[in-house]
């Protein structure tokens, strides 16, 4: 069987991590003669991309590219999300699942403009990233080649089995990491959450160490003893204010991180199921997010037909499983977001939204195409037959009467 071909430039999805910076100088190593490319984007993760072309350039790279996508990933991925109103699992509001196809999009354009025949990145083959790189690459560009570091046999026979050894390697290479043994958390951060595993995270029976793991908000013991309140206006089911000023998606999100952030709203614990089979547990802050969803859900249950936000409902489920699983270029997920967009056309109106220890509550929201009817809501009779309900009633439960006649259900 022929030997493959060693790829002659590389494009590395960088973050400036352990994994990553890691993984520069190895690469070099592993195919003498390659030229990589770092590329970067800046997707709202705070100071992490502080210096990262002079640390990429001495960790190995030969080209660094930076893009700043935060517009683009609010408008274009985070909203469209929040449109389809997508949670996975009651409680992941898909904070990596959602950004992870956006960096490879950029990183196969940049494939294309540095003439690279290969894409590579850091993620694990135990976890849910390499799959939604790889499905992206393939979707955009099916003939550029994958390098998963991770996976190759060659990465663990040189001593590269976990963190703990990345960081050892990292020492050895010379390459500046701010993980200790000590400090093991690995965070993926950026505009919509920061999410944290590792430590003590990794075992269910315990407590996060939530002095040490929160970054974007407090713990709710700090939260301030009176409430906040936030008004946002929606516009065919985007955020387009806050508080009557007008943002856009990236300065909009930022601003409510912060606020949200200050009253610990959006801290989640969770055990999920990774698509590559195993549960595993993490600690998540989505305080901008958090309240967008509440806002969201509120003006929804206002604006939509009941048939259409039930149905709604129920897609949002496969939209969201569709997004964690890497496959938001696949025509379902675009068929849906057809469908969920149609939806949002009168999704529009203000939402105030009462933050307090920990949580975000929709408590007002009004639009100019709510079906919500304060007469016919009411106890008042006037206008409505009441005689009408009592056929309806009839029609509605002749299928249960005639089991109970016919079949005699237990009791």
């Amino acid at each position: 069987m022929p030997t493959e071909k060693a790829p002659k430039k590389i494009v590395l999805a960088y973050s400036g991590g352990l994994d990553t910076s890691v993984i520069l100088p190895w690469l070099k190593d592993r195919y003498p003669g390659v030229k990589l490319v770092a590329f970067a984007a800046e997707l709202g993760q705070g100071d992490e991309l502080q210096g990262i072309e002079k640390k990429a350039y001495e960790s190995g790279a030969d080209e660094v590219v930076v893009k700043d996508l935060r517009k683009e990933f609010a408008e274009e991925y985070c909203f469209p999300m929040l449109r389809a109103h997508a949670v996975y699992e009651s409680d992941y509001l898909l904070g990596t699942s959602i950004a992870r196809p956006l960096i490879a999009k950029h990183q196969v354009l940049v494939a294309k403009q540095t003439k690279a025949d290969a894409v590579g990145h850091g993620a694990t083959g135990k976890g849910n990233d390499q799959v939604r790189f790889e499905l992206t690459a393939r979707a955009l560009n099916p003939k550029l080649r994958i390098i998963s570091p991770w996976k190759d046999p060659k990465f663990i026979e040189d001593g590269l089995t976990d963190r703990e050894t990345a960081i050892d390697y990292a020492k050895r290479h010379g390459i500046p990491v701010e993980q200790t043994r000590k400090k093991i958390y690995s965070r993926d951060r950026n505009l919509w959450h920061i999410s944290h595993e590792g430590a003590e995270i990794e075992h269910p029976d315990q407590e996060p160490n939530w002095k040490n793991c929160l970054v974007m908000s407090v713990p709710v013991e700090k939260a301030p003893a009176k409430a906040e309140y936030v008004e946002l206006e929606f516009k065919a089911g985007n955020p387009v204010a806050v508080n009557g000023k007008k943002l856009p998606g990236h300065d909009l999100i930022a601003l409510l991180n912060n606020v949200g952030g200050q009253h610990a709203v959006g801290q989640t614990v969770l055990v999920e199921n990774r698509l590559v089979g195993m549960k595993s547990r993490g600690v998540y802050e989505t305080p901008g997010g958090t309240i967008l969803y509440e806002a969201h859900k509120a003006l929804e249950q206002l604006c939509l037909e009941r048939d259409l936000f039930h149905e709604k409902i129920r897609l949002a489920t496969r939209y969201a499983e569709l997004t964690y699983n890497g496959q938001w270029f696949h025509p379902l997920r675009e068929a849906l977001q057809a469908f969920v967009d149609e939806a949002s056309r009168v999704v529009t109106g203000t939402v105030t939204v009462k933050l307090y220890k920990g949580r975000a509550m929709a408590v007002k929201a009004d639009g100019p195409q709510s079906l919500y009817d304060e007469q016919l809501a009411s106890f008042a009779m006037d206008g409505y037959d009441i005689t009408a309900a009592r056929g309806f009633i009839d029609l509605y439960g002749l299928p249960m009467q005639v089991r109970g006649m016919r079949q005699k259900p237990r009791l």
